[in-house]
């Protein structure tokens, strides 16, 4: 195939690259492979017309639907704040493969227009403001299935549970039926400290309660 002509000067840093036979290619230069342009990394530079080998048409092909689902993503972080895992398989459920999707979240997250702490965090501030968070150890074991590192997802529940935001929510959990319908936390003072323990929260917010409520 022979390029004719390359058109620069996209808001998005997009080009169009036309050809011999009327079709055309718009994409961005960041997303041609590595050393898959035989002479040249940047086709604006190139000399026309120029005939492509089978590699560059190829690469050239791959930064264009790499582009396509940059612009998809982009309307789905628009509507709502993302993770990679989960955009990830929304891009794949519209139609693109493995690599292109793991192409352009990567792109995103280098440019932080994704950012699995800051989607924690949201989630985290979300669950509980739909008072549908059970206990710390719950939020994070949910956030894990949600692709999110277990570092990114401590930091983020630290950031959001300061001390009476986690103290409301030991309320919660002790009023729930998880708590209510477990008669072993009707043993000693230790052992029930363990189980909150275990369900993560702090020793600030036990010693809180536990003072508050006399309980031996």
């Amino acid at each position: 195939m022979t390029a004719v002509s390359l058109k620069t000067g996209s808001s998005t840093g997009a080009v169009q690259l036309e050809f011999s036979d009327g079709s055309s290619l718009v994409f961005l230069i960041d997303y041609l492979p590595e050393g898959s342009l035989n002479e040249g990394e940047n086709p604006a530079l190139w000399e026309f017309p120029r005939e492509l080998s089978a590699g560059e048409e190829e690469a050239l092909r791959f930064a264009a639907v790499c582009y396509g689902a940059e612009k998809a993503a982009l309307r789905l972080i628009a509507r709502a704040e993302q993770n990679s895992l989960g955009l990830t398989a929304k891009l794949e459920r519209r139609g693109y493969n493995a690599a292109v999707a793991k192409t352009v979240v990567s792109r995103l997250l280098d440019r932080n227009l994704l950012d699995n702490g800051r989607y924690a965090e949201l989630w985290i501030r979300s669950r509980l403001t739909l008072n549908k968070a059970p206990s710390p150890r719950w939020l994070l074991a949910a956030l894990g299935k949600r692709g999110i590192n277990r570092n990114s997802s401590l930091e983020a529940l630290n950031k959001v549970l300061d001390p009476e935001t986690e103290y409301a929510l030991l309320l919660r959990y002790l009023g729930s039926r998880s708590f209510l319908g477990n008669y072993s936390f009707r043993r000693s003072r230790s052992f029930r400290r363990a189980q909150l323990k275990y369900e993560g929260f702090s020793s600030a917010a036990l010693d809180t309660y536990f003072e508050k409520n006399n309980i031996i």
